[in-house]
């Protein structure tokens, strides 16, 4: 039991990253359920249908989930605001349609047979997809995404190809959303359609903003506390909704940059040796 919650934490969490990857270049995208779902049907065809092993089938549904973001934000994150929302938000809905018409992966009856991720499957994902987030943040690529997501247009007259800086920054966070997918389908063994719909994008964004948007771990820790709690604390299942609800108000009027302030602690301890 408890090795399922943390399990479950462990997928959030990666889909938090996800979605924090994607706000590094100053964009924001509400269809990582879409690509959570292209991540496990994907892998799941390739495991359950030809026999292919969970590892190369998970990189590959990533790859695919990746060239398919970039396809799709290219027209998508020239949007801003709200127009953005609803762009990335239709994705999702456009995703689960599909889906639930396509008979080879069962449609609406849900599809099956994928075995083969365990909790260590998923501490894996997180400790690469940690490491890559902060080998990122001492890269010369974490200077061009501050740049990008400060003041794009400020950015553009350095040189700074703004368009595709945004469209990595968003197949990355597919990418990551995919993995997390194919780990889930094959932890559960059996999936439908409705699993990936457009309320779990919007938790999975309500997870950043409560643990912090601006840096690496305020993702984690939202994701983590928002997953376990209401786990641990029965009472609080059914109440979900409004536990978000509430948790969401208080942030913004008490503590309104999440719970995690600081920009990252690598950066923090950046500061700290030039100082010493």
């Amino acid at each position: 039991m408890i090795a399922d919650h943390l399990f479950f934490a462990g997928i959030n969490v990666l889909l938090a990253w996800s979605v924090y990857t994607v706000l590094l270049t100053g964009s924001l995208s509400f269809a990582q359920g879409a690509f959570m779902a292209i991540g496990c049907y994907g892998a799941g065809v390739l495991t359950v249908k030809f026999g292919w092993p969970l590892l190369p089938s998970t990189l590959v549904a990533a790859a695919g989930a990746a060239v398919l973001a970039a396809i799709l934000g290219y027209p998508a994150l020239r949007q801003r605001g709200i127009y953005l929302i609803l762009v990335t938000l239709g994705i999702t809905f456009c995703v689960r349609v599909v889906i639930e018409n396509v008979k080879y992966v069962g449609a609406v009856s849900g599809f099956g047979g994928m075995v083969g991720a365990d909790l260590n499957s998923v501490l894996i994902a997180l400790a690469f997809v940690g490491s890559f987030l902060v080998a990122l943040s001492y890269s010369p690529l974490q200077r061009i995404c501050d740049a990008v997501r400060e003041d794009d247009r400020v950015a553009a007259s350095l040189g700074i190809n703004v368009t595709a800086v945004r469209l990595i920054g968003f197949s990355a966070g597919a990418a990551i959303a995919a993995v997390a997918g194919s780990l889930y389908g094959h932890y559960m063994n059996f999936v439908r359609p409705e699993s990936f719909d457009v309320l779990l994008s919007v938790y999975v964004v309500l997870y950043v903003v409560l643990g912090g948007a601006n840096n690496l771990w305020g993702p984690l820790l939202g994701a983590a506390v928002m997953t376990l709690l209401p786990e641990y604390f029965r009472v609080l299942a059914d109440w979900r909704p409004t536990v978000f609800g509430l948790a969401i108000l208080i942030m913004l009027l008490f503590r309104p940059q999440g719970l995690l302030a600081f920009r990252t602690l690598t950066t923090r301890f950046k500061k700290r040796g030039l100082e010493s």
